[in-house]
């Protein structure tokens, strides 16, 4: 097996007094790729842990500099060895175009039985192919959980204490044999602490679960931990507790509001208050689930039939991001007051990928790395790390599976069908794990970890946060004033300022600390962002609408 790592260098040598180390990070999902999140974002993460000025050359100040490592986990993107559920990418294309097809569970009176037989096509045959042994070697599906990825962790911080220690002793034949103090500095610095390396950690979402996995196997290696949007990992792992999605009908509670307060400037705006908003979505939503709407050809795309699944799939991610997300749902659900598709037809041909394959695909073959694309496996990623993790859904039956769903709905009209489909996609499913994380979910960790999460999570409640911390003795739990998934949500300069503070000196927080964010959706940013500590802080005022 080999692991796909990719390393953003600290702004200064790792001969340098200043340089702090490497954080890992980790996306969520499961299934999120580490190494894209590190191309992607990695600098972002980097200005906020990173001392908040430019480094000179010859400075004695007690700043810090990281690098930011990304990796992919077992059966994850680049990792090697992959797995698909198909034969070749235009199988999986037409396969999930067929789900859209179909919608999602409650888009009709069909779409359970349409959603069931599907997970029963798909998934027994997926997690066989996974289950099937390597030559010479265990299955991969035995080893994609949780607990060996939090293992090879481990391996990479000591893999790099091993290049770190290479490092220093490459520069300390570069100094004179008579200039023993820089000599020793160097190799101070630089040393291998063979078996005794510490991990900085950055994780979220799923990411947390990784995280407090890895805190609670090997609670001595841990230096710093920031575990942003935090999941119940004993709920995650046992299926115990309460379902995480208490909060989303509130998020959208909060589009209702700020549409109006801002009035007209709100696409779908109606007189009467933040209830007759919510009643008018309602009406939408229904009329669209008795009579989809027939678009016409653009330019740039062909006819489309925009339905009801469309519509809640635009509704699931504004309640994730609502920066972005509520007023590009605003302008979707008032074109379509309208009788106008168009907007939510563009939505839809934006979240497809060509199954095409290129001259080099051809040549090459079927998942060659000639013809990946980038998370084009995720989904199907994401089942065979969650479905080893969480063995208690591989054996629900339909029954059972309706019940769940019927408990999902009526906890949350907004994502309850959707989060439905976490459990269906693990249905049939027949992967057991090597080994096995036992809950509950502690350690007393050799530093205490930092946890972060918004008041208002669709999936990553704040109870969540509070039970997790309450695990971890020592731990402190931010709070960010706002809603969303994760505080990347909604950049907040207190927030980021908190973290840099953890990862520089190792200061916490004081329990009970609620930051406020810079910017509203829909409503913008108060006079107070102005007071952003610094040009990198304020620069990241810029959220991505992850479509």
């Amino acid at each position: 097996m080999a692991i796909a790592i990719a390393r953003l260098p600290a702004k200064v040598p790792v001969t340098d007094p200043r340089y702090g180390g490497a954080i890992l990070i980790n996306p969520g999902g499961p299934g999120g790729s580490g190494v894209a999140q590190a191309l992607e974002v990695g600098r972002n993460l980097q200005t906020i842990a990173d001392a908040n000025i430019v480094p000179a050359e010859v400075d004695q100040s007690s700043d810090l500099y990281f690098d930011i490592i990304g990796f992919d986990p077992r059966g994850v993107n680049n990792t090697t060895p992959g797995f698909s559920c198909f034969p070749d990418l235009s199988s999986q294309r037409n396969w999930e175009l067929q789900a859209e097809a179909d919608g999602m569970l409650g888009s009709s009176a069909e779409s359970f039985m349409r959603n069931w037989q599907r997970a029963m096509a798909l998934n027994p045959s997926c997690s066989q192919g996974i289950s099937t042994p390597l030559a010479g070697g265990d299955a991969l599906g035995e080893h994609t959980n949780t607990p060996p990825v939090a293992r090879d962790m481990l391996e990479i911080i000591e893999r790099h204490g091993e290049w770190r220690q290479k490092q220093g002793l490459e520069a300390q034949q570069q100094h004179k044999a008579n200039d023993l103090a820089a000599q020793q500095s160097i190799l101070s610095k630089t040393r291998w602490h063979r078996g005794q390396e510490k991990l900085l950690y950055w994780g979220r979402s799923y990411g947390t679960v990784l995280g407090a996995t890895f805190a609670a196997l090997f609670p001595d290696r841990v230096e710093r931990m920031v575990l942003d949007a935090v999941v119940d990992a004993d709920k995650y792992y046992s299926g115990v507790g309460p379902e995480p999605i208490g909060d989303a009908d509130a998020i959208f509670d909060k589009f209702s509001l700020y549409c109006n307060i801002i009035g007209t400037e709100c696409p779908f705006y109606a007189e009467g208050g933040p209830a007759a908003i919510k009643e008018m979505y309602k009406e939408l939503e229904s009329t669209l689930y008795n009579s989809s709407i027939a678009v016409l050809p653009s330019e740039t795309r062909g006819p489309e039939v925009v339905t009801w699944s469309d519509l809640k799939v635009v509704l699931r991610i504004a309640v994730y991001q609502p920066l972005a997300g509520f007023t590009y749902l605003a302008g979707i659900a008032g074109d379509l007051l309208k009788g106008d598709g168009s907007g939510l037809a563009d939505f839809k041909l934006g979240r497809r990928s060509s199954s095409c394959p290129s001259d080099e695909c051809l040549i090459a073959g079927p998942w060659s790395s000639e013809c990946e694309a980038l998370g084009q496996n995720e989904l199907y990623s994401s089942s065979a790390i969650l479905c080893s993790d969480a063995e208690y859904m591989q054996s629900t039956d339909e029954q059972d599976f309706q019940r769940h769903w019927r408990d999902l709905q009526e906890l949350s009209s907004v994502i309850g069908d959707y989060w439905a489909h976490t459990r269906l996609d693990c249905a049939g499913w027949s992967v057991k794990p090597k080994w096995k994380m036992q809950v509950p979910v502690t350690g007393n960790t050799s530093f205490p970890l930092l946890f972060v999460n918004n008041i208002l999570d669709p999936v990553t409640p704040l109870a969540s946060a509070k039970k997790m911390s309450s695990a971890f003795p020592g731990s402190v739990l931010l709070q960010q004033d706002s809603e969303g998934h994760s505080t990347l949500a909604a950049p907040s300069t207190c927030v980021d300022q908190s973290i840099r503070k953890y990862f520089q000196k190792g200061e916490l927080p004081a329990p009970g600390t609620v930051c406020d964010a810079d910017l509203k959706p829909m409503l913008g940013a108060p006079n107070k962002l102005e007071e952003a500590s610094s040009l990198d802080d304020a620069r990241r005022i810029k959220v991505p609408f992850p479509l």
